[in-house]
């Protein structure tokens, strides 16, 4: 784990934090009156925010299962991985193997003082909480290595994190960067924001989070295509979150976020 845990004076709790809000979306505590203020105002104008939050939960953990029951793959790099709300990415990939390396990435304060619930895994196995940021793939892959052998594939998970990087910020770049590095048969997990399906409660969702300080950016299907270029889409291919393979009744009403999984060949 990286540090021994931050000062409590590090976190702002003057202007809002999407991992904060996506806790408050989840029903989580670890949220300040800022964030739930702008969770509610979002949720006015789109009440599907909340079950967006939820359906991109249970979208992480099925590639995760995917990944680690049907492909082998034993390794995770989670990068935003945001306050912890169980089961946890580790939890999951070392049900199916209790051998799982997981390496998690953030950079909020607020998340490394909750990561010690990152890293209650199976004494087989290895968790890891890495303080860095998502912009600074270098670092990343360089911290990882001392976990992760980068030699062997690795699942590579950016759920709900790209759609806070924007294309002139190098969104692009930095999945290139991150995939290059990877062995064959890695694979990339990734779900981000799309105004396809409701484009005017997307619109205001963006400006209510523009208002609060954060970026926001959404992607139609063919933008989120050319995150995977050169790799191997997994069936059903780039779909909403919640019809990737889903183990439930059908969504309730459209889900904004598109996911895939896809192999580096």
């Amino acid at each position: 784990m990286a540090g021994t845990g931050p000062d409590m004076q590090d976190i702002d709790t003057t202007r809002p934090h999407p991992a904060r809000v996506y806790d408050w979306f989840l029903g989580g505590k670890d949220n300040y009156p800022v964030d739930e203020e702008l969770g509610r105002r979002i949720a006015a104008i789109d009440g599907g925010a909340p079950k967006a939050a939820r359906a991109n939960r249970a979208f992480m953990r099925r590639t995760t299962r995917a990944l680690a029951a049907e492909t082998g793959i034993s390794q995770f790099l989670d990068i935003g991985t945001g306050i912890p709300t169980e089961p946890n990415l580790h939890q999951v990939a070392q049900s199916v193997n209790p051998g799982a390396r997981v390496v998690y990435v953030d950079n909020d304060p607020i998340v490394l003082a909750h990561a010690s619930a990152l890293l209650r895994g199976t004494p087989e196995g290895v968790t890891e909480y890495v303080q860095a940021d998502a912009r600074d793939p270098h670092a990343i892959l360089g911290q990882a290595a001392r976990v992760l052998d980068l030699d062997r594939p690795v699942a590579l998970s950016l759920v709900a994190l790209l759609h806070f990087v924007a294309d002139e910020d190098g969104a692009r770049d930095l999945v290139a960067t991150l995939v290059d590095a990877l062995a064959p048969g890695s694979a990339l997990v990734l779900s981000t924001m799309t105004a396809d399906f409701e484009p005017e409660n997307v619109r205001q969702g963006i400006a209510a989070y523009a208002a609060g300080g954060v970026t926001l950016v959404a992607r139609s299907h063919a933008e989120v295509g050319t995150f995977f270029e050169g790799l191997d889409l997994l069936e059903p291919g780039i779909v909403p979150v919640a019809d990737w393979r889903p183990d439930g009744p059908p969504a309730d009403g459209p889900i904004s976020l598109y996911g895939a999984v896809a192999r580096k060949p």
